[in-house]
């Protein structure tokens, strides 16, 4: 035991995210699509707070920290996901086709970033529709009409 604590402090353990460089062929813009929906359900919930009579109780603090953490994580994800898919799945054929596309992803970034520095319902719809249009484009390539059928029950109330 003792020589597997001895190992275990000498490595240098670093965690990696990827999807993936082989590259594996799967790819899915619901990641970014979950993560967009994220994004405005945290926004939706910090708009609703009410903040009038200041701090009441302790947890408040904390609940906003969290609301704020996970908008801007997600939002984070959504440019991981859409990067990936535009740097690893889109091909200048799909340019061609879509001559739109490029500017739909760079600004679907953009909003993604606003997102993380603002709260916003309005932009962070803007954001979920952005990765819809992406998704659009996508299915399209692979000759599937698009349509989230389950959006609105994943979203909730």
């Amino acid at each position: 035991m003792k020589f597997q604590s001895i190992i275990k402090n000498l490595s240098i353990v670093v965690d990696v995210d990827a999807h993936c460089d082989i590259p594996c062929g799967i790819y899915d813009p619901i990641v970014a699509k979950i993560a967009a929906q994220t994004v405005l359900k945290m926004a939706v919930r910090m708009e609703a707070l009410d903040l009038s009579n200041g701090v009441t109780n302790v947890e408040q603090p904390n609940g906003i920290a969290r609301l704020i953490h996970v908008k801007e994580e997600h939002a984070q994800k959504v440019k991981d996901e859409l990067n990936i898919i535009w740097a690893d799945y889109f091909k200048p054929e799909h340019l061609e086709k879509y001559p739109g596309l490029h500017e739909l992803v760079w600004n679907a970034n953009k909003l993604a970033g606003a997102n993380k520095q603002n709260v916003s319902s309005d932009s962070a719809k803007q954001l979920v529709e952005a990765v819809d249009e992406i998704a659009k484009i996508f299915w399209a390539t692979k000759g599937v009409d698009y349509n989230d059928s389950v959006a609105e029950i994943r979203f909730g109330t």
